[in-house]
Parts: structure tokens; C-alpha cells; sequence
């Protein structure tokens, strides 16, 4: 169960912060840095992740990040790879697993599979966000081991104007559900408030019964 709530937040929160210089909403140059703290339902740090945008190549970037526990420690660290496509950004899915989290697998076959997370540049309300999967599968014969994620009914409702320690941003708000699947299943709904040149800001989760469950604040940015 812990290592399905790890990747579960992990996929949550860098999915909306993945960048490129092809997004008006995601515009990241090298040497960018930017810092997501997460908090659980009573409001109290559970977490933090720190991004950098180490390179900018081609048509990909790569990231690196480092997750912190509540009392600062260390947890997860590694770096990830972002595509530019005409339509958005390409997740490299595989590259966004860290060798700390995948330890645990490492004399396994692991494989990971899915559709790409999209955040296109022309966003206005009332519109309706391609649907997104992710599957890692863990080959221990006899066995295999599945773990899905899935991102759906992601749609734009509206704007609102967010204040969080890192200034005060217009945003586009959009809800999505997601479900994990790992022996045990995860099902929540999300509202994601994305501002134009920042990414994601906020980030609010919720259980089935419509209880916040965990947030996620934009704390700084430094280009």
C-alpha cells in the first residue's frame, strides 16, 4: 500500500509540472527551479519536491527533482525526460521512475507502457482534456505484477485567481478523476489551478466521499 500511495502522489504532482518551451502554460529554460510542497487533509506538511530544469536540447528537456519527508529527509531523487510534440508535451514515463523507487525491483523486468498526459496551449473553459494511462508492469515469474494509473474526465471549468508563497497567479482551474491499481485500488477526483508560464500552482485531491484528502502548492520559482 505505501509503495502505491508513493507512486500515486509522485505521478500526480510531476505530471502537472512536466515543461517545455513548445507550452505557453509550461515555458521552462535551463537552470529554472521550482518547489511543490505537499500538504495532507489537516493542512500540515507531509512532503516536498524540488525541480530543476537541468537541460534544454533539441525538442526535450530533462529535469531533475529531489523528494523531501516532512522532516526534510531525503526520500526520492533522479530526472526525468520531457518531449515537445505538436500537440503538447510527451511524458517519457519510463524515465520518470527514480532508481529509489524502483530498488525494490531491481533484480525484476520491469516495463512501463501508457498514453501521453496532454496540456495543450489553447486551453478555454468548458473544454474536455484527452484521457491518460500509465502501466507498469513487474515480471516475477511465475507472476506479474500491475500497476495502473489512470487520468480521466480531466476538464477545464473555469478561472480563479490563486495566491500561494510563491506570489499570486491567474488560472485556469481543472478537475480530473484518477485511479490506481496495485493489488488495492486508489479512485479520487483532483482540481489542478494551472497558470500561463508556471504550471501547475495548486492542486487539491479528494476522496470518493468529496473530503479533501491532500494539496499540493506551487512555493517558489526561480528562473
Amino acid at each position: 500500500m505505501r509503495t502505491l500511495t508513493l507512486v500515486y502522489s509522485f505521478f500526480l504532482v510531476t505530471s502537472t509540472t512536466l515543461s517545455q518551451d513548445c507550452s505557453k502554460y509550461f515555458p521552462m529554460e535551463e537552470g529554472t527551479k521550482f518547489q511543490i510542497t505537499n500538504y495532507d487533509k489537516k493542512d500540515k506538511v507531509s512532503g516536498v519536491m524540488d525541480y530543476v530544469v537541468k537541460e534544454f536540447s533539441g525538442n526535450t528537456a530533462t529535469l531533475f527533482y529531489e523528494m523531501h519527508d516532512d522532516k526534510g529527509k531525503m526520500i526520492l531523487s533522479s530526472e526525468y525526460g520531457v518531449t515537445c510534440t505538436n500537440d503538447g508535451i510527451k511524458v517519457d514515463f519510463s524515465s520518470m521512475m527514480s532508481p529509489e523507487l524502483m530498488g525494490q525491483y531491481k533484480d525484476m523486468e520491469v516495463e512501463m507502457t501508457g498514453t501521453d498526459l496532454l496540456y495543450p496551449n489553447n486551453i478555454s473553459t468548458g473544454q474536455s482534456l484527452p484521457d491518460a494511462d500509465v502501466l507498469m508492469t513487474v515480471k516475477m515469474p511465475p507472476l506479474n505484477m500491475r500497476m495502473n494509473m489512470n487520468f480521466f474526465n480531466r476538464k477545464v471549468i473555469g478561472n480563479e485567481s490563486v495566491t500561494t508563497p510563491a506570489g499570486t497567479f491567474d488560472c485556469y482551474v481543472i478537475t480530473f478523476d484518477t485511479e490506481a491499481k496495485m493489488g488495492v485500488k486508489m479512485t479520487n477526483s483532483n482540481k489542478l489551478w494551472l497558470a500561463e508560464g508556471y504550471g501547475m500552482v495548486q492542486q487539491e485531491t479528494y476522496n470518493k466521499k468529496g473530503d479533501l484528502m491532500s494539496k499540493s502548492v506551487l512555493t517558489s520559482f526561480e528562473k
